[in-house]
């Protein structure tokens, strides 16, 4: 069996690494905001070019606290409007919707599964101060033509980063470094993920960065002395260490999930199977590699009985989710086509040339 994804073979590459890191942790006898969180975000704030990075509990924290953040520093009032894309995980809604704003969904395009750019500006109100694309399965939103639009109409942009650790735009520019802010998910399925959850906030921004260290811990400035009305979100001191560790190969093993979707790409040759665009660029790390299929039962079925796993990244839209009724009255005709379709098959970089062989092989016998 070819496994969706074998994390225990990703991290096992790193075990002698992640047991001196340990140690060391166990040492230090510092628990909770310590040495390795600070040199941690130091390290990934240089990886993404940015001046800040602040380590939280997890993405959704990421992307909430920032909303949160930028209240208290009276960019965005309750109530405010996101423009966010139709077609993501439901964690992006639900920060634009903890936070007390709302979510303005706009359609997806079919060929980059991101913002279609034809209708993004049409969903902008006098309410809109916020527009956040989202970097889906690890591919860069068109970033220059929303940052146009943000400008013209002075908007922030919040980065959903969660899935695009280590993309750049063909500036050289990275995920983290494209917006006024981002988010970033360490979930241990993730292109730099932890060993449990992990999130990180990163901007060039020195006031947000400042209030979302406060908000992350209590909102506190100092030990009991309490600024804001804050949370417990804090990225855990051992995760941090580990996050640091396997930030090194972050690259390498971006390259590896970049010649395999080449491979893929040029390979798999099925008009049933529909596969990803991709130009061959820096722009896309390939958390996932998304196909789409008319009958995806039939399909997924072929592919167990043939022994290649798979994932459905998401089956349901999130406006028709039983968490967000009220956006139960949202029709979104190509958004709702991708979630019936889509299915991800296995890309990692631990796989062999065997395995990917063998996954184009089935792919293209599938009828």
């Amino acid at each position: 069996m070819i496994p969706f994804l074998d994390l225990h073979k990703i991290n096992a590459r790193y075990e002698d690494s992640f047991k001196a890191a340990f140690q060391s942790f166990l040492d230090s006898g510092y628990y909770i905001l310590g040495n390795e969180v600070k040199k941690f975000e130091k390290e990934y704030a240089d990886y993404c070019g940015v001046q800040h990075c602040v380590g939280v509990g997890n993405g959704l924290d990421a992307l909430r606290l920032i909303l949160e953040g930028y209240k208290i520093l009276g960019k965005i009032a309750d109530g405010d409007e996101v423009l966010v894309s139709s077609n993501t995980f439901i964690a992006t809604i639900l920060a634009i919707q903890q936070a007390g704003l709302e979510p303005v969904l706009v359609e997806a395009d079919t060929a980059t599964y991101n913002f279609d750019l034809k209708v993004l500006g049409d969903h902008i109100s006098e309410k809109t101060t916020v527009i956040m694309p989202v970097h889906l399965y690890g591919q860069l939103a068109p970033m220059e033509a929303i940052l146009t639009l943000a400008k013209e109409h002075n908007l922030l942009v919040v980065e959903d980063a969660a899935q695009a650790h280590g993309a750049k735009n063909d500036l050289g520019n990275r995920a983290g470094n494209l917006g006024n802010a981002a988010a970033f998910s360490f979930y241990p399925a993730k292109n730099l993920g932890a060993l449990g959850d992990g999130g990180a906030i990163t901007t060039n921004d020195e006031s947000l960065a400042e209030v979302v260290r406060k908000l992350r811990n209590y909102g506190t400035s100092s030990k009991y002395v309490n600024e804001e009305l804050g949370f417990n979100s804090r990225l855990d001191e051992i995760q941090a260490s580990f996050l640091g560790v396997k930030l090194k190969g972050l690259d390498a093993d971006n390259k590896i999930r970049q010649s395999i979707a080449r491979r893929y790409i040029s390979e798999i040759k099925n008009e049933k199977v529909i596969l990803p665009k991709y130009k061959g660029g820096e722009n896309h790390v390939f958390h996932l590699f998304v196909v789409r299929v008319e009958d995806r039962d039939r399909f997924i079925n072929y592919l167990k009985e043939n022994e290649v796993g798979s994932l459905i990244h998401y089956p349901i839209a999130p406006h028709q989710q039983e968490a967000l009724k009220n956006l139960a009255h949202l029709k979104f005709p190509i958004t709702e086509k991708i979630h019936r379709e889509v299915v991800s098959i296995p890309l990692s970089p631990v796989m062999t040339n065997e395995q990917i062989a063998r996954v184009i092989t089935v792919l293209n016998a599938y009828k």
